[in-house]
């Protein structure tokens, strides 16, 4: 991984300086599911943060926050006052900063965009040492290039948010299971505009006629006449819990294989209701149910998965139809996968939604053919004009990243521009190309 320095934000210039010839990248709390905040023979900076830092103004529904908070503190704080997080991923494990870098996305992103879009001010740490303000009115350049840049263009040190207001802490939530995919994505068509929230989670051991069959839930933030009257009572309370905890011995193949995702899946495809209406849940159940499972990755043995996240522009279901046709006849053993539709693109020219469908899954990591598997998925999906989640990914080359990406030079521009010298590095960078110099394979010759 490099060095692991953990700074606060007033020493992090310092922690940059003395960075050696492999370069500094920063990291958060270390859950990215590919090797963005890696930096193998180099230095990795973790800034420290607290509670205590959050400057919330209820009149313009912001908060200021150091970038080493993460959203589980942020959402503690702020769903009791009456606000939640303008964008939440699956997990609310993820720093401030990594929520720019990343440039995530949720459930949410066919209404309201992805993170940097909700994103009003920020202080960068620049290659020189410099401390800058940037803001979409302010070096927009070099903010845009930021969200979603992964890293490359400095450290965030603070950032400037827009929150959504809440009347409770509860999600009113519909639920339809659906049995086929071409119905599943007709009805996200024509229903997620009534929505703010839309998931679909698939099961890739069906097959046949149930090709892509699934489970489809809506969600609004419920109000206070939604409730019963016990939660009613107390309508923003928030206390979310961890309900189990992996135990850090599983058997060496792991306890997710092709019977006990099928069984899973036919498990949890059988429970969900054909059709069900205003079911209130919590924030964490709707948002964040694996975050209830400690250490639930431990679940895929000693040699863990890779997340695999591509997108797909409207108008090429039928190719989405075909990858999920290969995954399935692939026997690929995921029980966490997920459909979503994107909306409006924003100007960040490495950020990944766009207009489109999204499917994100686990692979298995440790068998032969993965690799040639994914490339194989990675030219049907860039052949269709999608591309590959940067923050999600592992196995991608930079032919694809460049495919996928065709802004990726107006971003290395702003990057030398701020970084001249290559000091921002990561072990993504280097594989993909996104540093001064090329790949390590390059460099070696």
């Amino acid at each position: 991984m490099g060095e692991l320095v953990e700074v606060t934000a007033a020493d992090a210039a310092h922690a940059v300086r003395e960075a050696g010839e492999r370069g500094v990248i920063a990291r958060g709390l270390g859950r990215s599911y590919g090797d963005a905040a890696q930096n193998a023979g180099g230095r990795v900076v973790r800034l420290r943060d607290a509670t205590g830092g959050i400057r919330l103004d209820p009149d313009t529904a912001t908060a200021t926050v150091g970038a080493g908070l993460d959203l589980d503190q942020l959402l503690r704080v702020i769903v009791p006052q009456g606000f939640f997080v303008p964008v939440s991923p699956g997990t609310r494990f993820v720093t401030v900063g990594g929520a720019i870098a990343s440039d995530i996305h949720g459930k949410n992103h066919h209404v309201d965009g992805s993170f940097g879009r909700h994103v009003r001010r920020m202080s960068l740490l620049l290659a020189d040492g410099r401390v800058v303000e940037t803001s979409p009115d302010v070096d927009a350049e070099l903010f845009w290039a930021t969200v979603g840049g992964m890293g490359l263009t400095g450290v965030v040190l603070d950032a400037t948010i827009s929150l959504i207001p809440v009347e409770t802490s509860r999600i009113a939530v519909e639920t339809r299971r659906i049995g086929d995919l071409d119905t599943m994505l007709a009805l996200m068509s024509e229903g997620d505009h009534r929505f703010r929230y839309s998931v679909a989670w698939l099961d890739l051991t069906a097959t046949g006629a149930a090709l892509g069959r699934g489970v489809l839930t809506w969600g609004e933030h419920a109000t206070v006449d939604q409730l019963d009257d016990r939660s009613a009572a107390d309508p923003l309370a928030y206390a979310p819990r961890q309900l189990v905890n992996v135990p850090p011995v599983v058997p060496r193949p792991g306890l997710l294989n092709r019977a006990s995702v099928t069984a899973f899946n036919e498990l949890w495809y059988r429970r969900a209701p054909a059709h069900r209406v205003d079911q209130i849940q919590t924030i964490p159940a709707y948002f964040h149910p694996l975050d209830a499972v400690g250490s639930w990755n431990r679940l895929y043995g000693h040699r863990g998965f890779v997340q695999y996240q591509f997108l797909l522009p409207f108008g090429a279901e039928a190719t989405l139809r075909d990858v999920v046709q290969r995954l399935v006849d692939a026997g690929a053993t995921s029980f966490l996968t997920v459909l979503k539709r994107f909306g409006a693109a924003n100007p960040a020219p490495l950020s990944f939604p766009r207009p489109g469908w999204t499917l994100s899954l686990d692979l298995p990591a440790g068998a032969s053919t993965l690799r040639d598997r994914v490339h194989d998925l990675d030219r049907i999906v860039l052949d269709a004009g999608g591309r590959h989640y940067l923050t999600k990914d592992a196995l991608t080359t930079p032919e694809c990243i460049r495919r996928g990406y065709p802004r990726l030079d107006e971003w290395m521009a702003v990057r030398d521009r701020v970084d001249p010298h290559g000091r921002w590095q990561s072990d993504l960078a280097r594989r993909l190309g996104l540093t001064r110099g090329g790949t390590d394979a390059e460099r070696s010759g």
